[in-house]
């Protein structure tokens, strides 16, 4: 838990610098200029729920990162848009990912890498499958 603290407090600072919250990068980083997504879509895919989605993009709408627009076949399904704001935001997401990630493992050998890669991926699959159940 700790580590985990530590880690979203650093993101949380990062973030900052470009005007993100926690939460935002990650549905920014699931988009894709050509590939508007529904709603519903993001809220499984950040595994939370569609309300908490319309929150977050509300902001983002605000700071025209993204837009929303009714599905063309389904009027009750809304979309989601990345425009040319948010592709830069998605990139300067991306880039600070990688500068904690290269933070984080400065001070590992490969092998150390590569082992802790694995346990966190088992952990992630781990906790999203008890987190299915629970919603």
């Amino acid at each position: 838990m700790s580590i985990a603290k530590s880690t979203r407090a650093f993101l949380t600072i990062l973030l900052a610098e470009i005007d993100l919250h926690p939460g935002q990068d990650q549905l920014l980083d699931r988009l894709e200029v050509e590939n508007p997504v529904n709603v519903s879509t993001l809220a499984e895919l950040l595994a939370v729920r569609p309300s908490t989605v319309s929150k977050m993009l509300d902001r983002l709408i605000e700071r025209g990162l993204v837009t929303r627009s009714s599905n063309a076949r389904d009027a009750r399904r809304t979309m989601v848009h990345l425009t040319p704001a948010g592709l830069e935001a998605q990139r300067r997401v991306r880039e600070i990912w990688h500068k904690l990630e290269a933070d984080l493992t400065s001070a590992l050998s490969k092998e150390e890498i590569s082992i802790l890669d694995d346990s966190l991926y088992r952990a992630g699959d781990i906790l999203s499958q008890k987190l299915r159940r629970l919603r």
